[in-house]
């Protein structure tokens, strides 16, 4: 629907601030700080090795090529990676980042979501994802987006879990490792984000926490 956009301002890049979370923070990825842990958590031995199934990289059985990857990605604009670092222990537990950056537009995408085993199923990748949600309408953009391979079925489960709008299937979107990748689209655009932040931070607040285990479920502090 077409609709006037009042004193429209073009959104602000992300910069190299750290994030700062309950459970975890977010820092600009830096390959000589964050190179060991990384490489520990997303090929060492527990590693999650389904990781790498529907990313377009990985898996490395070699660290040099790792650190290649990582080095690429660390000195990217877009995507603007960042380490997901344990607020209890420092240890850097994976990473994702911020890209499809178009400040003159709005819009912004969380991506590249590398968890390590450590991190599944625990409340740091919901804090991660929070984070940038959070830091992305703060930079002033109104659309924040979640794209995922149409056969990722954990990544559009997160999806839906985070609070994103699916909006449809690009079909034949790309080739990735010689596959044919149907995208699966998703978005929270800027009206939405205060009731979901709400949501959000309800949930990471301690008393939803008993022994580590959550009270109750993120839908549950959703109105939307």
């Amino acid at each position: 629907m077409s609709t006037p956009v009042t004193d429209w301002q073009p959104a602000s890049l992300p910069d190299t601030h750290t994030l700062e979370g309950r459970f975890i923070r977010l820092e600009k990825l830096d390959v000589a700080r964050h190179g060991d842990d990384l490489w520990a958590a997303l090929q060492g031995p527990g590693s999650d090795p389904k990781l790498w199934d529907y990313l377009p990289y990985g898996p490395f059985t070699e660290r040099g090529e790792f650190n290649t990857w990582l080095s690429r990605h660390a000195a990217d604009t877009d995507p603007w990676f960042y380490a997901v670092v344990d607020q209890a222990t420092g240890v850097v537990d994976g990473c994702l980042s911020l890209m499809s950056i178009v400040p003159a537009q709005g819009r912004i995408e969380i991506g590249h979501v590398t968890f390590g085993a450590a991190m599944q199923r625990t409340p740091k990748g919901t804090e991660a994802v929070y984070l940038l949600a959070k830091e992305s309408f703060a930079l002033g953009n109104r659309r924040l987006e979640w794209k995922c391979n149409g056969d990722n079925a954990r990544s559009k489960r997160a999806a839906d879990r985070f609070g994103f709008t699916y909006e449809g299937t690009f079909r034949h979107h790309m080739v990735v490792k010689g596959m044919n990748r149907n995208t699966a689209w998703y978005s929270i655009i800027d009206s939405e984000w205060p009731e979901l932040q709400k949501a959000f931070e309800g949930w990471l607040d301690v008393d939803n926490f008993a022994d580590g285990q959550q009270i109750k479920g993120l839908e549950a502090f959703r109105t939307l």
